[in-house]
């Protein structure tokens, strides 16, 4: 044990998968998505100017949010897309290198009369 660790009374933790309470549930986290894009973006219209601090801002919000639930030793990131609603089709795809047991990601999309959004959030766990 270093002595620094000695001087706090904490030890090292060599846990590689974390326990049922604690592993990234893919229902949740889309709660939380469906709460925040509902909230920030209710009442927006496509703005080209805005979109970029808006992205920021509901992507930081989204990750807040998701914080607080407290999936411990989750590394987030969090991938906004906002465009403008002309009724056209858009295709989006990720593709992710990770370990299935203890990683996950929840997305969802929101769309009103001007714009639509995609959010989407990854969680990997920091062994």
């Amino acid at each position: 044990m270093d002595t620094a660790d000695q001087a706090e009374g904490t030890e090292n933790s060599y846990i590689i998968r974390p326990n049922y309470h604690h592993k990234l549930k893919a229902g949740v986290v889309k709660e939380c998505i469906q709460q925040v894009l509902k909230a920030e973006l209710a009442s927006k219209q496509y703005d080209p100017e805005e979109v970029p601090s808006l992205t920021r801002s509901v992507s930081d919000s989204i990750k807040d949010k998701v914080k607080e639930v407290g999936f411990d030793r989750y590394k987030l990131v969090v991938q906004v897309v906002i465009g403008e609603q002309r009724g056209e089709g858009v295709k989006m795809a990720a593709r992710c290198f990770w370990d299935a047991d203890t990683d996950s990601y929840a997305q969802d999309i929101y769309m009103n009369d001007s714009l639509f959004c995609v959010a989407a959030v990854f969680g990997c766990f920091h062994y």
